[in-house]
């Protein structure tokens, strides 16, 4: 590792807890959601929520961004948006050499962008928003606009209501790095947050470090050693998945129509490479890798009609793969 590389990680390994403190002022409980968004972040991933209307998802990407002091956009997706609405458009602007054309850069262009209801716009505009997150740049007008770095998309669907919705395409779910579960609070996390939030005010957030900290961070990630055992751990993970493979069990046969393809274990080693250091550790552990396994996973198995019939669920699935597969030593 170099020297460089070696100051940015004891800055992370420092901090980390007021990282987390910082976050929390305004956040209430969630931690394992907290946790999983700042790996993916770590990661250089773009993030799939799930969860109902209410439950922060804005505040906290935008804690994410004051955080890191980075440029936050919300997108709220509707069936007549545009992919120009999103990605930016040319018009014809009267200057001092005549007219010409210029490019309006779109909600797209911040480090940032919370993708509201992703599943509520039609197939084009999605795929204009998942152009973005893989090429980290938008066409328009042949010409190349590069977005800012650094660049996360968090998108969010809504369990409850499916009618009139778009579902994203296996391909293009793969994109996401994680698909995090954001469900209720207790009792009394949600007192807190009612007495947090009908008083005078949420406090203000720190920013802690610049965009091109973070970028440093994401850097260092992949300089986290892992074991080869672990690597392997996750490819055999990822292939038990599969109805199709040789080692999968007798139970993903019958209930999965499809498995997670090698972005699954790439992401799973990549994420707990990020987790090891928020968890202030310099190496991988399998505990990194039992915690991911669920957010990696659960976008990347579909279950078929049998599995819905009997009421198994993804989650459900990852758990009897995580029993059934050899666990390294």
């Amino acid at each position: 590792m170099s020297e460089n590389n070696s100051q940015v990680l004891d800055q992370v390994l420092e901090s980390r807890g007021q990282l987390m403190s910082e976050i929390h002022k305004v956040i209430v409980g969630q931690h394992e959601v907290v946790e999983q968004i700042m790996t993916a972040l770590f990661a250089g991933g773009h993030c799939l929520i799930t969860g109902a209307p209410g439950l922060a998802k804005t505040l906290l990407v935008k804690s994410i961004g004051d955080l890191f002091d980075l440029a936050f956009h919300r997108i709220q997706f509707t069936p007549d948006l545009m992919p120009a609405d999103i990605t930016g458009t040319e018009v014809l602007d009267e200057g001092p050499d005549g007219r010409r054309l210029k490019f309006v850069p779109g909600p797209v262009f911040a480090n940032i962008v919370l993708a509201d209801e992703i599943n509520r716009t039609p197939p084009k505009t999605q795929a204009a928003l998942l152009e973005a997150m893989q090429e980290k740049q938008v066409s328009a007008g042949g010409k190349t606009h590069p977005l800012p770095l650094p660049f996360f998309v968090l998108a969010t669907q809504n369990p409850v209501e499916m009618e009139g919705t778009y579902p994203l395409p296996e391909a293009q779910l793969d994109r996401f790095f994680f698909n995090v579960v954001m469900d209720y609070l207790p009792e009394d996390d949600e007192v807190q947050v009612i007495r947090q939030t009908t008083g005078a005010g949420l406090p203000r957030i720190q920013a802690l470090f610049k965009g091109a900290h973070l970028m440093d961070i994401q850097r260092v990630v992949r300089d986290v050693p892992v074991s080869d055992d672990l690597m392997r751990f996750a490819v055999r993970l990822a292939a038990a998945s599969r109805p199709g493979s040789e080692s999968a069990p007798d139970f993903i046969r019958q209930f999965v129509s499809w498995g997670a393809g090698t972005r699954a274990p790439q992401c799973l080693v990549l994420g707990a490479k990020a987790r090891a250091l928020i968890q202030g550790r310099v190496h991988v552990t399998r505990e990194d890798l039992f915690a991911l396994a669920h957010p990696v996973l659960r976008h990347r198995i579909l279950l078929n009609y049998r599995a819905e019939a009997e009421a198994m669920t993804v989650d459900s699935i990852i758990d009897r793969l995580l029993k059934e597969v050899a666990l390294p030593s």
